[in-house]
């Protein structure tokens, strides 16, 4: 029996602490799925990505821990309410001489066993519970706001990429168009309809149309860069990702309606950080009460058994017990408990006051980014009828050029509005699936 006894002990030290969870506190667990995301492949989406972010972002592995750490203390609260028992065994040579009498050796190996039962402790200990349960949500409501944000740049990120990938293409449709228009002005060079000047104005604005593509496949470069390095990735990672179509209306309207007040009371309700703010209160209010209580008596249920032996026959061992009840009760000290209650109570009235500023500062970004996205809306369907303009423009101004009805100057400024509108378009496309982002994140709602 001793033998099992002595097993099981070796086994409760030897088994980690998770398995160990009495109490059940260890609810939270590490995000998963990133592994199962084959970056290789093709048509890479954005909840692959964001995956692969999520568990591959030491900011928020950090963020994780800081949340089990918070776990294992309201465990550690929770066992206040278990008895302690403690049990010590010494060894020691010892002795004492009188004179004229013999010398006495004290007994060399003793052995004790204690148990030390908190009863009654003026909520001391719940108080504390509560005060680990509101820490505990406070740091849950911070990692979904670490979750939320890094959700946010990751997206960003890909349709910075997408946006990046349509401009490169519209910048290359212009360089063809700038290519033709410089060909047909050095054919009629060629035939003596047209003057070298003609010629040469369509060869430069040949020549910038390529810088323009340049330039818009390093700007491509530098965003597949910034998303990989998200991804906790090397710059230089390749990423097949999956396109969205472009011009698609049907994704830019918002799913959780239009109305601003309504944003706004989503807000106030989904937000981690109000969230946050209102666990930090009741923690306010927890640590008040813990505070208070540390200045009270408590009653312990105590027991102790002891047990003396020299091992020697001529010798006899000795043992002894004890049961009963223990109080205890600070009377002074030092007026600790005063500051104590003192120091909880203006940390009380700071969170209120930090839940005041974090609900004003959730609110005017709310309407900011409401605000921003109607008018990325507007700037969308103004651009596409820019484009439809200045696609004509220039058709009529090519169509007018090649029967010598317009002169070179006329068709370059035309391809150039065209151009431009181009990638205003693309800019205005993609700003708004942007903007629409700012705005989820900003009530909340991923």
């Amino acid at each position: 029996m001793k033998r099992h006894l002595t097993f099981a002990a070796f086994l409760i030290l030897a088994v980690g602490v998770n398995a160990l969870d009495v109490f059940g506190v260890y609810k939270n667990t590490a995000p998963e799925g990133c592994s199962e995301v084959d970056l290789t492949a093709k048509g890479l989406t954005l909840s692959d990505l964001t995956a692969v972010a999520i568990c591959n972002n030491p900011a928020l592995s950090a963020d994780y821990m800081s949340l089990k750490s918070k776990e294992a203390a309201l465990g550690a609260a929770k066992a206040g309410y278990l008895p302690a028992i403690t049990v010590k065994g010494e060894g020691s040579l010892s002795g004492s001489k009188t004179e004229h009498e013999d010398s006495v050796q004290k007994e060399p190996y003793a052995a004790s066993a204690a148990l030390n039962w908190l009863i009654y402790d003026f909520g001391g200990r719940s108080s504390n519970i509560g005060l680990n349960k509101a820490y505990l949500n406070a740091a849950e409501h911070a990692y979904d706001a670490a979750l939320q944000e890094t959700v946010l740049k990751v997206h960003s990120a890909y349709l910075r990429v997408l946006g990046a990938k349509e401009s490169l293409k519209s910048a290359q449709a212009s360089m063809k168009t700038y290519k033709k228009s410089f060909e047909e002005s050095s054919r009629r060079y060629d035939l003596g309809m047209v003057s070298l000047l003609d010629k040469l104005q369509a060869k430069t604005a040949y020549e910038q149309s390529t810088l323009t593509v340049t330039t818009a496949e390093n700007t491509l470069r530098q965003n597949e860069g910034n998303l990989a390095v998200l991804l906790n990735l090397s710059p230089d990672t390749k990423l097949n990702l999956k396109e969205i179509p472009a011009n698609d209306d049907s994704v830019i309207k918002l799913e959780s309606g239009n109305d601003i007040k309504e944003l706004m009371a989503y807000a106030l309700e989904m937000r981690p950080e109000i969230k946050q703010s209102q666990s930090n209160i009741e923690a306010g209010k927890a640590g008040i009460s813990s505070a208070r209580s540390s200045g009270l008596p408590s009653l312990s249920a105590v027991a102790k058994a002891q047990y003396d032996d020299n091992w020697k026959r001529s010798l006899p061992y000795q043992r002894g017990s004890s049961v009963g009840l223990e109080l205890s009760w600070p009377i002074f000290s030092g007026f600790n408990t005063s500051y104590s209650v003192d120091k909880a109570k203006y940390e009380y009235e700071s969170a209120k006051e930090s839940l005041k500023d974090t609900k004003i500062t959730v609110l005017n970004e709310v309407w900011s980014y409401y605000q921003n996205y109607n008018t990325a809306v507007k700037s969308y369907q103004i651009s596409k009828q820019i484009v439809a303009t200045a696609e004509e423009n220039a058709r009529v101004a090519s169509r007018y050029y090649e029967v010598g009805k317009s002169d070179i100057l006329n068709l370059l400024t035309a391809n150039a509005n065209l151009a431009d509108a181009r990638e205003g378009l693309v800019n205005a496309y993609y700003g708004l699936l942007i903007s629409k982002a700012d705005l989820y994140r900003a009530i909340g709602r991923f």
